[in-house]
């Protein structure tokens, strides 16, 4: 019976397994689309480094928030989401609806400053 049901499994993963490689991957993009140095502006103008700490920022050193140093190398964002360019400016424009308890605003961003809000910290420090 125990061997019956190995090689069942067997079966299910192989199929599954060849399935999923006919199948044409998902491309999640990782490079920023926005522009940096309007998102340098945008990150200033809503005043992030009250909370945050953001290099190439004058007077961004806040430590409400985590600080945004090497956004790009980190794995999640607000602990919930994979770090995504796009969830990235999501989360900027509604961080309570990637993540209900955050302690982040919703400060009215648009949608083009999140977007170039999140090309600025992609960028290499």
């Amino acid at each position: 019976m125990r061997t019956q049901i190995g090689r069942c499994f067997a079966l299910v993963l192989v199929a599954g397994m060849s399935h999923a490689c006919s199948e044409k991957p998902t491309e999640i993009s990782l490079q920023p689309v926005g522009n940096a140095e309007q998102g340098r502006r945008a990150i200033r103008q809503h005043g992030c480094g009250a909370c945050h700490r953001i290099p190439g920022i004058a007077g961004a050193d806040g430590n409400v928030g985590p600080p945004l140093v090497d956004m790009a190398a980190r794995v999640y964002l607000a602990g919930v989401v994979a770090n995504t360019p796009a969830n990235m400016a999501h989360f900027i424009r509604s961080p309570h609806e990637v993540s209900p308890m955050t302690a982040m605003p919703d400060m009215q961003v648009t949608q083009a400053d999140a977007v170039a809000m999140s090309a600025y910290l992609y960028r290499p420090n």
